[in-house]
Formats: structure tokens, C-alpha cells, sequence
């Protein structure tokens, strides 16, 4: 089978390549998936997309009146695939089940560090010869109290280094995960997590019940 694989990143396609080597063939497009590109997928049964890609009625059909019949999605979320359309088209739809959980909540964290350390501030200070403290100081994360929204395979993953760095830990979800309750994580109300915490930080899929996750009311 030939596969035809939209928003391949300069590092993806070999990583791409070499998993259907020997299987099936992959011809890979820098270009994502819209209702403009929709058309290049004539004659592909099946194809690769990214989370760029927008899959709406109209790129659905286009892709379906071109002999389409699965979309593999590289990423865990799909809330840019019109499912229901896909159904009806009689389409199949895949996704990834996860990412490393680890390799997101470290992102995180170091998103986290360099905000609270001012560091794209003082890289460009730096930069610059200018190698004033005034502005940068931060605060030890040790004794504080990180809120995690969202407490599955990714917000333990991120408990678990702020437990690492001597936080207190609050949680909010719709289960409460035994790992993080073994870490020491107190499962709060939404209101009192974010009134409590130092530092906040969400981990939860796009559905129609977290879209306004942080301005919904009581």
C-alpha cells in the first residue's frame, strides 16, 4: 500500500521512512492537510496527517471522493477531525495513544523554570553585555505548592519532579490517580487549587467540559 503523509517535519520523515521500510511505501509532503491540498490524496487509501491538518466536512469528502479510507493522525489529540463525517464517509480514524509522558511534563517544567528564573530575559541582557541582577530574581520552588489540572500519565509525570523539588502538591480531576495520592497530593476543588498554588499548571484534553476550563464559574 501506498501512503501519503501531509506536515512531515524535516526531522519526521526519516523517522517516517524507516518504519515503513521493507511494509509499505510513504510518500511524505511538507504541505498540511486542508480544503486547498485535499486533492493531492486522490488515488491514497490511506493517509498520515499532523495535528495542523484540518479536517473538516469539506476536506473529508475531498478525501473520500479521492478513495481515501483511513487518516492516521501523528498526535493524541483529533478535535481537528470532524468524527462524525469520518463515520458517516465510512472512514477509518487512528490516532497516538500518548506521547512519553515524561518528554511533555519536563517541557513543562522548563517552561515553568525559565519564567520563574527570568531566563529569556537575562539570556537577552547577556547578550547585550548587560549584566545587571535587577529584574531577575526568582523564587525556590522548594516549600511551595504546585496545582496540577488534569492528573494522568503527564500531570503525574509533572507531580513527580515537583514532589522531586520539595512542593506541596494539589490536584484536580474527575478521578483521582493513586500514584499522585502516594506522592502526597491533596485532590481540591478547581477554586481552591487555583487560590492555593503557586504555580498552576493544566494537563487535560480539549473536550467540550475543560474548553473554559479556567474562566467557567463555580
Amino acid at each position: 500500500m501506498e501512503i501519503l503523509a501531509f506536515g512531515v517535519q524535516a526531522d519526521e520523515r526519516p523517522l517516517i521512512e524507516r518504519a515503513f521500510h521493507g511494509r509499505h511505501e510513504v510518500r511524505c509532503l511538507d504541505v498540511f492537510l486542508n480544503e486547498d491540498t485535499a486533492p493531492i490524496a486522490a488515488g491514497y487509501e490511506a493517509i498520515s496527517t499532523s495535528v495542523n491538518a484540518d479536517l473538516n466536512p469539506r476536506v473529508l469528502e475531498t478525501l473520500a471522493a479521492g478513495g481515501t479510507r483511513m487518516i492516521a493522525q501523528r498526535s493524541t489529540g483529533f478535535n481537528n477531525i470532524d468524527l462524525k463525517v469520518a463515520e458517516r464517509l465510512g472512514m477509518t480514524v487512528a490516532r497516538v495513544s500518548y506521547y512519553s509522558p515524561f518528554s511533555v511534563a519536563e517541557f513543562a517544567w522548563t517552561l515553568a523554570m525559565a519564567v520563574n528564573r527570568r531566563i529569556v530575559r537575562a539570556s537577552t541582557r547577556t547578550r547585550d553585555f548587560d549584566f545587571r541582577l535587577d529584574g531577575l530574581m526568582g523564587r525556590d520552588m522548594h516549600g511551595r505548592t504546585a496545582g496540577v489540572l488534569g492528573t494522568g500519565k503527564i500531570g503525574e509525570a509533572f507531580a513527580r519532579i515537583a514532589h522531586g523539588f520539595g512542593m506541596d502538591l494539589l490536584g484536580w480531576d474527575v478521578a483521582e490517580n493513586p500514584e499522585c495520592v502516594r506522592l502526597g497530593m491533596k485532590y481540591v476543588p478547581k477554586e481552591r487549587l487555583l487560590a492555593e498554588s503557586d504555580l498552576v499548571t493544566l494537563h487535560v484534553p480539549l473536550l467540550p467540559q475543560t474548553q473554559r476550563l479556567m474562566t467557567q464559574p463555580p
